[in-house]
């Protein structure tokens, strides 16, 4: 049997959540580097019947950002945060978006959520979504699936894009 070191819940919960912290970054990362080299075009080209595009996917992390992390622990709606009332709205793409600003604006989604969690511990109870009161942890757990499944995505239609035909083969 493995000897494990025991730690302080305080300090157990602290390491918790530094690897959900750690995991969130990286999947951030991994989301706005699909539009690394790609011109602007590219970025907006539709390849799916959906709304779907490599740049409206990290736009709509940033709805998602503000929906968990906003929304949902500093209980401001939707209209007062400024983002759009569903998820589908959230790909929609203005004629001034470019990749420059939905990156600035993502950046600024992922800080603002670190700072609204900053003092928050993992069981926390978050009371913004409607779902009701949801513990941090919940919370982190769901945007990891998110990311994880829109970083699928991009990959995809990344892959596609930079193929250079609109089935990719």
């Amino acid at each position: 049997m493995i000897d494990m070191p025991t730690m302080e819940p305080a300090a157990f919960q602290g390491a918790l959540r530094d690897q959900f912290e750690t995991f969130l970054d990286e999947h951030r990362a991994a989301m706005e580097a699909h539009l690394d080299g790609l011109t602007e075009e590219q970025a907006r080209r539709r390849l799916v019947a959906s709304k779907t595009t490599l740049l409206g996917l990290v736009k709509h992390a940033a709805f998602i950002e503000r929906v968990w992390f906003d929304e949902a622990v500093t209980c401001r709606s939707r209209a007062e945060i400024g983002i759009p009332d569903t998820p589908d709205e959230s790909f929609d793409l203005a004629d001034d978006d470019t990749i420059a600003s939905i990156r600035r604006d993502y950046r600024e989604a992922c800080a603002a959520s670190r700072k609204a969690t900053a003092d928050l511990g993992v069981d926390d109870l978050v009371q913004g979504n409607r779902r009701g009161p949801l513990p941090l942890r919940w919370v982190y757990l769901h945007m990891l699936r998110e990311l994880a499944q829109h970083c699928g995505h991009a990959d995809i239609l990344r892959e596609q894009v930079l193929d250079g035909t609109p089935s990719g083969s």
